[in-house]
């Protein structure tokens, strides 16, 4: 540049003609003449040359690109796998013709995306995977996350699976966390949302996500099919909680340790300015929650609920796997409600039992209590009851048994499951002492063991106070004269 430069300097400026350019340097007049025109060198433009060999198979390059676009993206055709397909079609050119018509029809099909602009109050909600180590063991969990376009703002949660009662859950907590609904919430086309696709826009939405938004009446909006970038704010949220918040791998004990540790990093968060904004997430997150939906005033119950019976075995299946409930409601009709975290089983809206929820598949849940009453009818099963398997009993249970079956086995060991029953209604530490101190008096039954669970208190005799009964301090009551008694004694003997 700096030689084209001086060329035109010489000759424009200083008056020196082409021929002493020419002398000088070498070039040709046409080239000097080039320098001349133009202020800086023109760019190269190769003239486009006629293509009589791949020029009849450019169509069907086309089509073959264009029908990839409904295929998975490992299953689409290579530059070589068309360039074979072609060739048994009748092409007779090289692979490198094929190979440029393929790069430059691949870049003129490329999509291009309008600039969107983001208002105050909207949401975009996604679900995200993450591999965690969990009570020692590597596994993986979905995240939950929700972003605010406007603010930037984002909440994570983890669960262990993609479901309706954890797809509920985290729009309870969402809310919680930004102190507010949004207004309008864009989701994609998953099934704990939706049912059925009508067309492009249209959604037949599943009763689960039907509730949710009945109770915080938010506006929905649904992607495209296959169109993740209508929503491309959650989605960066995504890849920015999996690359910030799990890397390295967090070791968590469980899933409530963990989900700390993400609302901690989520409210941090909040002083962070992006590029293009004029405050903090924080700052502009006001602006949001001045556009937000009012929170509704009673809490949304987060929940997949199913109607079922109990079982001849006392069970009731959720979601592939088994939860006892007690013996006196087998074969009767229950409703489950499954949280996050607890399934409970319901009758006529009385909750019947609790369990942890499983989130294995086809495990079982048992409460030994819910198997006594039925043991006691049946006491010969009690060392085969698989309830009881794994129930960690103080000792001294060990030697009540023992001291009651020594006495008679049978007519034993139903009056150790009768003491076993006392559980039902007693902490097992406040058993356990009256047990103890049972066996040390030597006066091994139920309803002794059932009399020291009922402790004596001080006697405490009551009293009637005269402060503000002026009119009863007058009173006067004399002691009654038991000598009459007396009398009635002696007439009997």
């Amino acid at each position: 540049m700096e030689h084209w430069c001086r060329i035109r300097q010489r000759v424009l400026r200083d008056g020196v003609s082409i021929r002493q350019i020419q002398r000088e340097t070498g070039l040709h007049f046409e080239t000097v003449k080039k320098i001349l025109t133009h202020s800086s060198p023109p760019e190269f433009a190769c003239p486009e040359r006629s293509q009589p060999k791949i020029g009849p198979y450019l169509e069907r390059i086309s089509e073959i690109i264009e029908g990839d676009k409904e295929r998975p993206k490992k299953q689409r055709h290579t530059a070589k796998r068309i360039f074979e397909r072609i060739r048994e079609e009748g092409y007779a050119g090289g692979y490198t013709q094929v190979k440029a018509a393929v790069r430059e029809r691949k870049r003129l099909s490329q999509e291009v995306f309008v600039p969107l602009i983001h208002r105050p109050g909207d949401a975009q909600v996604d679900f995200g995977e993450a591999l965690v180590k969990m009570d020692g063991m590597l596994r993986k969990v979905m995240f939950f996350a929700m972003a605010l376009p406007y603010s930037d703002a984002m909440f994570i949660v983890a669960y262990p699976r993609e479901c309706t009662e954890t797809f509920q859950d985290g729009h309870v907590r969402a809310c919680a966390f930004f102190e507010g609904v949004p207004r309008r919430i864009s989701y994609d086309n998953a099934k704990t949302s939706v049912s059925h696709i009508v067309g492009s826009r249209t959604r037949k939405l599943t009763d689960g996500f039907l509730q949710l938004q009945s109770h915080y009446l938010f506006e929905e909006h649904f992607c495209r099919v296959a169109r993740a970038n209508e929503k491309g704010v959650v989605e960066g949220v995504v890849k920015y909680a999996r690359q910030n918040y799990f890397v390295p791998v967090p070791e968590v004990t469980d899933f409530e340790e963990l989900n700390a540790h993400l609302a901690h990093r989520c409210a941090e968060d909040l002083g962070r300015r992006l590029r293009g904004k004029r405050g903090t997430k924080r700052q502009l997150l006001e602006e949001d929650r001045a556009a937000f939906l009012a929170l509704p005033a009673v809490p949304f119950d987060a929940c997949r609920k199913a109607s079922t019976t109990a079982d001849k075995l006392s069970l009731v299946r959720f979601d592939s796997n088994d939860y006892s409930v007690p013996v006196r409601f087998a074969h009767h009709p229950v409703v489950v409600k499954g949280y996050v975290d607890v399934v409970r089983i319901c009758r006529k809206n009385d909750i019947i039992t609790e369990h942890q929820r499983l989130w294995d598949q086809e495990a079982i849940a048992f409460h030994a209590l819910h198997y006594l009453e039925l043991l006691e009818r049946k006491p010969g099963a009690l060392d085969h009851a698989k309830p009881l398997k794994d129930w960690k009993l103080p000792e001294c249970f060990s030697l009540l048994r023992a001291r009651l079956e020594r006495e008679g086995h049978a007519r034993g060991t139903r009056e150790f499951i009768r003491v076993l029953r006392l559980l039902e209604k007693h902490p097992i530490e406040k058993l356990a002492k009256a047990v103890d101190k049972a066996m040390r008096l030597r006066r091994c039954t139920r309803d002794v063991v059932a009399q020291y669970l009922y402790p004596d208190e001080p006697c405490c005799p009551p009293t009637f106070p005269l402060d503000g009964r002026e009119h009863l301090q007058g009173v006067c009551v004399h002691t009654p004269n038991l000598t009459a008694y007396q009398a009635l004694l002696g007439g009997l003997n």
